[in-house]
């Protein structure tokens, strides 16, 4: 095993990951970033483009995107940390363009647009950013669990590289969780390394999640592709087999419609034939990538009907995750922080987000915020204090099964089962709490199991914990959609269609061999419905 020691460690390889270990390279921290895949290709951002919440210090126009999500997530959403956000956002995007260099277009009154960014350039910037901050980069190195002190601090995490094929293990005076959300391995786009990882090593080392009901989000796509790019579906129209329009249909507000024609196992046309021709000129501009399987396909999407699919997007286009106890993205774990999909994102959407921009503009803040809390914690801890502590492994499930182990392997059926859990549109989407619960005893089980049995060595470890980190995030989603019995935000309740004001607050969510829910009372502005 190879050791390192440092003052930060940031798990993961987006933007929410490399503005962290930026932000805390800057703070005078010694800074290491453990990337699953390669830091600047990895994730949902690095495979695409996105919109971001840019919106410049004017008043009015602040208020009115405060106010635009507000009925959307259900007033779960704090107005204070969306001014925050709006704040770091405009300043970390500025900083791209000058620092980075980012390319970023002009309008036709030669003002700079930044409010979208294109994936591949914008994480390859980030790379070059993070690399001249000293920020010492592990690619091809997941983690496999985090280290805690005799404190119940965390201290640090052990890794397993896969090209060089060796276990490693960081000390750390603070670790930063920005891992991403969880996709289940659907196919959606830049997810492939979204598996929840995160979450399950927050939860094992005592952090709490929140707003994992809000886990049910749904990107629409070319059938058999995996581009879930889904804003210019809203010029779409939608056609049944035989060419008759599909009544109810639409990228807002009526995917159900899409849902349910798909469970009867008819095929579901697009058209993007509502855009006009100035419209066609700048969707193609703005996102250049939503075309490129078109355009191998030979498809006009404006012209002609192709059919379309939906794939399931978890927690990365929900807003559910690690809980957030303090404006430095702290977890309420000594030592441990938690920035972009890995963290809750309700206070700034509540229980409704979408692609890109508020998603963008939190990985952004988040990550910035993160990073500068862990260097603070790191560096107050004196030097040489992460070497010489004592460290235990935090980890549990797919690593120390309490039983026998299974033979080598035991991942695919773990996974295969969460995926019948979760995947299908009659489970996960279009919720009632009579298969909720049914869905939940299975997971139960399936929990158990695993627990008991599962185990892997090297890139197969690998494999067992995020199998696992898949099946505890299942878990977290459904205990929370049962425990929210109304419809608020993205969470849909068919045997509940109405909002319930009685259940306006957070749920709180947590716990591994045994989940636990609770409800969290709203702070500060977004108390107010």
């Amino acid at each position: 095993m190879t050791d390192h020691v440092t003052d930060v460690l940031v798990v993961g390889g987006g933007p929410a990951a490399a503005w962290a270990a930026l932000k805390a390279a800057r703070a005078g921290a010694r800074v290491v970033l453990a990337d699953k895949g390669y830091c600047g290709t990895s994730g949902a951002t690095a495979a695409g483009g996105t919109g971001v919440w840019y919106v410049p210090p004017e008043p009015a126009a602040r208020e009115a995107a405060m106010a635009s999500r507000e009925g959307l997530g259900g007033y779960l959403a704090d107005r204070r940390w969306m001014a925050r956000v709006l704040d770091e956002t405009y300043d970390r995007m500025n900083e791209l363009a000058t620092e980075g260099r980012y390319p970023f277009p002009t309008g036709p009154d030669g003002r700079p647009l930044r409010g979208g960014l294109q994936g591949p350039e914008y994480m390859r910037r980030m790379r070059i950013l993070i690399r001249r901050a000293g920020v010492r980069v592990l690619d091809h190195s997941p983690v496999t669990e985090l280290l805690t002190d005799a404190d119940g601090a965390v201290a640090g995490a052990v890794g397993y590289r896969r090209q060089a094929r060796e276990h490693y293990r960081v000390r750390a005076g603070a670790v930063v969780l920005a891992t991403g959300g969880c996709a289940f391995l659907s196919g959606a786009l830049g997810t492939n390394t979204n598996t929840g990882d995160g979450a399950l090593f927050a939860a094992e080392a005592g952090a709490e999640l929140s707003g994992m009901e809000f886990s049910n989000a749904y990107g629409i796509a070319p059938e058999g592709t995996s581009v879930t790019k889904t804003a210019f579906y809203s010029f779409a129209t939608f056609y049944q087999e035989d060419g008759s329009v599909l009544e109810g249909a639409a990228s807002q507000g009526g995917r159900s419609a899409i849902a349910r024609e798909l469970l009867t196992g008819a095929r579901v046309y697009a058209r993007l034939d509502r855009a006009d021709e100035k419209a066609r000129a700048a969707m193609r501009l703005a996102q250049p990538n939503f075309f490129l399987t078109f355009d191998r396909l030979g498809i006009d999407p404006f012209t002609d009907r192709f059919a379309v699919t939906m794939l399931a997007e978890g927690t990365v286009r929900g807003t559910g995750g690690i809980r957030i106890t303090g404006d430095d993205c702290a977890t309420g774990v000594p030592g441990l922080y938690a920035a972009g999909d890995a963290a809750t994102r309700e206070e700034i959407c509540g229980g409704f987000t979408g692609g890109g921009s508020h998603n963008a503009a939190w990985a952004v803040s988040s990550g910035s915020w993160a990073g500068r809390g862990a260097a603070r914690h790191a560096l107050s801890l004196g030097p040489g204090r992460a070497a010489r502590r004592p460290v235990t492994g935090a980890g549990g499930a797919g690593l120390r099964p309490t039983g026998n182990r299974a033979e080598p392997g035991g991942h695919r059926a773990a996974v295969e089962l969460v995926q019948a859990e979760v995947l299908p549109y009659d489970k996960n989407y279009l919720r009632s709490g009579d298969v909720l619960a049914a869905s939940l005893r299975t997971l139960d089980t399936a929990w158990s199991q695993l627990r008991a049995t599962l185990y892997g060595e090297g890139a197969e470890l690998v494999r067992a914990r995020q199998a696992a980190a898949m099946t505890a995030h299942a878990r977290w989603m459904y205990a929370a959609a049962l425990a929210r019995p109304e419809t608020r935000g993205m969470a849909k309740r068919l045997d509940h269609p109405q909002q319930d004001p009685k259940l306006h607050h957070r749920i709180l969510v947590g716990g591994l061999d045994r989940v636990w829910t609770r409800p969290a009372a709203l702070t500060g502005t977004g108390a107010a419905a």
